[in-house]
């Protein structure tokens, strides 16, 4: 898998770089916007491009709105140290496909890229106002669906092989449904969804 990085802090880049890299990720490095823009367009195309909010030639989300425009469709993802409130929504709005605090550890941040690379969008959940919404608003479609499998007591395996997803991105999702609905495990989380009358 592809990815380019266009941060122009040097230490959290290469730091980064080194940990995908040693995952098997094949990783390209750029340190402003017009670097990003122009990698963008060479060949062969990224996977997943991770864009720092505020390195240089950014402007905010004038910067989210080109990058998502130059990609033709390809997933970006936008990592932040201190985002302004809603700009985890508002990037999202904008064609982003995620957005990443600059403070989650770093296997955090590889789940995160094979989430958004499988086509899902990720916001970290305390970033999220889920507090009072009925259980089937705080999930997403593809959440619900996993949970449904959950609650005809499959496996991920078998929820995998009958969403057409891989193994990992069922996991990642039993990990987010689970947190979303304060569950100690995949048991509890169907648990609640039944007396919810979810299923």
């Amino acid at each position: 898998m592809r990815i380019l990085i266009a941060d122009d802090h040097d230490l959290l880049r290469d730091v980064l770089r080194t940990y995908l890299e040693a995952e098997g990720f094949d990783v390209s490095v750029v340190s402003d916007l017009p670097g990003a823009l122009a990698a963008i367009e060479a060949e062969p195309a990224h996977d997943v491009v991770l864009l720092d909010f505020a390195m240089p030639g950014m402007n905010g989300f004038a910067g989210v709105e080109a990058a998502v425009a130059a990609t033709g469709g390809r997933p970006v993802a936008i990592m932040s140290g201190a985002a302004p409130p809603g700009a985890a929504e508002r990037a999202l709005a904008l064609g982003a496909s995620g957005f990443l605090p600059k403070t989650m550890p770093a296997r955090s941040v590889v789940n995160a890229i094979r989430f958004i690379a499988s086509g899902e969008r990720y916001i970290p959940l305390d970033m999220r106002g889920t507090e009072g919404t009925a259980l089937a608003d705080r999930l997403t479609a593809r959440e619900r669906q996993v949970l449904e499998g959950l609650c005809r007591g499959r496996s991920n395996k078998e929820i995998a092989r009958e969403l057409a997803l891989s193994e990992p991105t069922i996991k990642l999702h039993v990990k987010l449904v689970c947190r979303k609905l304060q569950a100690r495990n995949r048991t509890h989380a169907a648990m609640l969804a039944k007396e919810a009358g979810f299923c």
